[in-house]
């Protein structure tokens, strides 16, 4: 996807101008309204404004070219500013709203005065995280049917947070602005702060989950997450069909950055191959492999005889059984002969 890079700072850009009118806007009603609610609101939007100028920071230096101290680039540097993105939504917004809920339900806040403002801002809050909303949806929509998965296996799968982050950030201020309306609501209806109290500590909840849910997503990216099953499938399928090659004996991928994707294969060739037939094969299958999929990004390929011992083992330590070769009958399938 050539326009991704444009199209997420754009998604972010948007965010950060809407989060930070509606920062100040709830400040404004926390401090006219005294409601905790209200305030717990103000502390998850100033959260979501630092978040998006992380994912800035994020997108900038993800981007920056291989050199000589980075051989395989920079793109894991998304995953560790997405990273802080959930610490920051935890830290700055959800322990902020456990706070305050429980403070005002042991009675340490000052009365609640005229909450007009309060929902004023609320629903003028609404109308600008729906809009920021509907732009990070309709670009993680567009990703998944580009990746041909469904939504939610899409979240679970993307080499991409960062429209991930901004839809979750902004699924959850939705569902939070939503609390704070009942929890100011029936406070001014029935004057029994424990609502507003309540509301602020279910805000907590919610941005926990979402922290919780970025901070997964982000570690196992970080730890090094194997490519697409479909796309590992897929090189196989094709190193497997290769004349030269008689055995795939072992495939690692590894996710770089977004769609780059780092392609290990251990292949036992012919022996009636001479070494520079090999190699042509070598630069023959990287260049199909680039070709077949455009986040390949890096193609190791390695000649090595499928009956060695040692290899077995570390294969089988790796992924704890031995698997059949693609196409192979069950007398091919001989102890030696082994693949991912």
């Amino acid at each position: 996807m050539n326009d991704q890079p444009k199209e997420s700072r754009f998604t972010v850009l948007l965010a950060l101008a809407a989060n930070l009118g509606i920062a100040i806007a709830k400040i404004i009603a926390a401090v006219v309204t005294g409601s905790v609610a209200m305030a717990a609101e103000a502390a998850h939007s100033i959260a979501d404004t630092f978040n998006e100028l992380l994912l800035l920071a994020a997108l900038r230096r993800s981007g920056r070219p291989a050199d000589r101290r980075h051989p395989l680039g920079y793109g894991k540097e998304r995953y560790f500013w997405s990273l802080l993105v959930a610490v920051a939504i935890f830290g700055m917004g959800a322990l902020f709203a456990f706070v305050q809920g429980i403070q005002a339900l042991i009675g340490h806040t000052r009365a609640e005065s005229d909450p007009i403002v309060g929902y004023i801002v609320l629903a003028v809050a609404f109308l600008l995280e729906s809009l920021s909303w509907r732009q990070a949806m309709r670009q993680v929509r567009a990703d998944a049917r580009h990746h041909e998965l469904e939504l939610f296996a899409y979240i679970r799968r993307t080499d991409e947070p960062t429209s991930v982050s901004v839809l979750l950030e902004d699924s959850a201020a939705l569902v939070g602005l939503l609390l704070a309306f009942a929890g100011l609501g029936l406070h001014h209806l029935t004057g029994v702060a424990a609502y507003d109290g309540i509301a602020s500590i279910l805000i907590g909840v919610v941005l926990s989950a979402v922290a919780l849910l970025l901070g997964r997503i982000n570690r196992n990216l970080l730890i090094g997450n194997q490519a697409d099953p479909r796309l590992v499938r897929g090189v196989k399928e094709l190193l497997a069909a290769a004349p030269e090659i008689e055995w795939v004996v072992d495939i690692i991928t590894l996710t770089m950055g977004t769609d780059q994707i780092l392609v290990c294969a251990r292949l036992d060739f012919r022996d009636d191959l001479t070494a520079g037939q090999v190699e042509r094969t070598c630069v023959r299958l990287t260049q199909a492999l680039r070709e077949g999929w455009q986040e390949i990004d890096e193609v190791f390929l390695e000649p090595v005889p499928r009956d060695d011992p040692v290899l077995r083992e570390r294969v089988i330590a790796r992924y704890g059984r031995v698997t059949p070769q693609p196409g192979a009958t069950p007398e091919g399938d001989e102890p030696g002969a082994f693949t991912q």
